[in-house]
């Protein structure tokens, strides 16, 4: 559906400087989520591991993206030719598959809920975001209209009921969180959702009757800010909430064992004698 031949010069080079910038956001924001695990209270490094391995995948598939793009075109002077390789669409699903399920199970881990609630909600969330994966592929690939907006369709099941639990299964979960996290982690929850849904919109867009060289672009450019917004930035909050979280921990395991100390002196009976003097 996605000719390269449509594309201009400047249009082919823009789509080039994307990719490349993908990578160097994905890979900056991995550096700076492993070195910074330390300065993590212990409960939730797992967390911030898995949310830097989310952006270490992905900065792998955006430079192969980038080497697979510039390997399908050649430029010549005013023209963009393709070379027969193809563009390898499927870099971005097999991603997709790997790292939107762990965006969720990281969001899960750093709420630190029982053993059973975490096991419970990172199979249903990661399972159904999968699944929404998969769905979409035969559409993003596909040459009609019809079956694109069929597999459009069916994604779309999934992704309501990721977006159902998120927004209210989530909120009782919430409620229970530390003051200083539960507006940071009603927000993590919001910027799941919201840069989630622009992958429906960007989807629509060759139905929408976006084509030629302005619907590549659109389509490529809007793929990478919502990988970057669901990804880096995601992951960064992540980490703000995993910091502040630690500190609340730090703070309520100090003020229960003063509580306990106060309490026991309070119940220690007074000797018969004490407050006299012979």
């Amino acid at each position: 559906m996605l000719e390269l031949e449509s594309l201009s010069v400047g249009q082919y080079g823009f789509i080039s400087n994307v990719f490349s910038f993908g990578f160097a956001v994905m890979a900056s924001a991995t550096l700076f989520l492993w070195l910074m695990k330390s300065s993590v209270a212990p409960a939730y490094r797992m967390a911030i591991t898995i949310s830097g391995l989310v952006t270490a995948i992905a900065a792998y598939h955006y430079l192969q993206i980038m080497l697979s793009w510039h390997g399908a075109a050649s430029v010549t002077t005013g023209d963009v030719l393709a070379s027969g390789e193809g563009f390898n669409r499927a870099y971005r699903y097999v991603d997709w598959l790997l790292t939107v399920p762990l965006l969720l199970v990281e969001l899960i881990l750093v709420m630190k809920l029982s053993n059973s609630e975490t096991v419970s909600r990172s199979v249903k969330l990661g399972g159904a975001a999968a699944l929404m994966i998969v769905l979409g592929y035969p559409g993003e690939v596909a040459s009609e209209v019809g079956t694109r907006a069929l597999f459009w369709i069916l994604s779309m099941i999934p992704f309501l009921y990721i977006v159902r639990e998120l927004v209210i299964g989530l909120k009782e979960s919430i409620s229970q969180q530390p003051d200083e996290v539960k507006g940071l982690i009603s927000t993590a929850s919001i910027l799941v959702v919201a840069s989630w849904a622009f992958y429906p919109i960007v989807y629509l867009l060759p139905l929408l009757g976006v084509t030629g060289g302005s619907a590549i672009v659109a389509v490529e450019t809007g793929y990478t800010i919502a990988d970057i917004v669901a990804k880096a930035v995601f992951g960064l909050l992540i980490f703000t909430i995993a910091v502040r979280k630690g500190k609340a921990d730090e703070r309520e395991h100090v003020k229960v064992p003063a509580e306990t100390a106060a309490q026991a002196e309070q119940k220690t009976p007074v000797k018969k004698g004490a407050l006299t003097q012979s």
